[in-house]
């Protein structure tokens, strides 16, 4: 097993008190892809960069178990972390544009991220990026490699941000909203090149979205989450035959071109949601 969390509470003190972000989370991952979906707001970035103990200051994070590969993450240091941050697990977030350094090629990023972690000189680190751009699919990858963040499409830059997360060879992937800003077409492409490199690398991945069709589709399980908890967790084969409330009014509210509709339900929100 990959990832092991049980009874995870993320809580921030503010002037009005204590606010819990995250309540009683669970779950575990082996060699898969796992979705979590839920509306901004739900916890899922903030389970996920607890795993990497990547949290602000400000906030306070217990659990009975918190575990990475046998890895009690509670109790690791600084030190043991960043044998684990980047290195055995990877982080894609959402727009490129804010990820990737504008004053670096792309080419001396990709390749700064191998050599961290890998060692190495500048020339076989180079190579190494090269090789990469190559393998997420970047036409010339050569002449990319000299182009800054800001020439770069939005689509080449996901491209690009995934290179430099597999530089190290990680164990586990996690790709935080990675299509979001992409078109529906290079959307597609990404999902593909990510279903790919899983499969061909054997990683597990956990894909956060708020997107429950493309989730249905690429995930082995999906987790839904509401108001910091996870209220049904299914195969994502079965998300259409959901039976917890939540998941089923968020399946309701969404527009079909077989069956149009003139008006889309309002999802109707009930306080024992929270607790139940």
């Amino acid at each position: 097993m990959l990832v092991d969390i049980k009874n995870l509470h993320i809580t921030f003190e503010t002037r009005s008190g204590s606010f819990d972000a995250v309540r009683g989370v669970s779950l575990s991952l082996g060699k898969e892809k796992l979705g979590i979906v839920g509306e901004s707001g739900s916890g899922k970035s903030l389970t996920a960069r607890c795993l990497m103990n990547l949290l602000p200051s400000s906030a306070k994070c217990r659990a009975d178990t918190l575990s990475f590969d046998g890895i009690d993450l509670r109790n690791a240091g600084e030190k043991q972390m960043r044998q684990i941050r980047g290195k055995r697990v990877g982080f894609i977030l959402q727009d490129p544009k804010y990820s990737l350094n504008p004053v670096m090629t792309i080419g001396k990023q990709v390749a700064e991220a191998w050599q961290t972690h890998k060692g190495g000189s500048k020339r076989q680190a180079m190579e190494a990026a090269i090789d990469l751009l190559d393998q997420v699919r970047i036409r010339d990858p050569h002449k990319v490699a000299e182009r800054y963040a800001h020439e770069v499409s939005g689509g080449m830059g996901q491209r690009v941000m995934i290179a430099m997360m597999l530089a190290p060879d990680p164990e586990l992937m996690i790709a935080d909203e990675p299509t979001s800003a992409l078109d529906a077409t290079v959307q597609a492409e990404i999902l593909r090149l990510l279903d790919d490199l899983v499969s061909s690398r054997g990683m597990g991945l956990i894909l956060i979205s708020h997107d429950l069709p493309l989730v249905s589709k690429f995930c082995d399980r999906v987790a839904v989450m509401y108001a910091g908890r996870i209220v049904e967790t299914l195969q994502a084969g079965e998300l259409r035959h959901a039976k917890h409330p939540y998941t089923r009014g968020l399946l309701e509210c969404l527009p079909s071109l077989m069956h149009p509709r003139d008006r889309l339900p309002i999802l109707v929100r009930d306080e024992a949601w929270k607790t139940a």
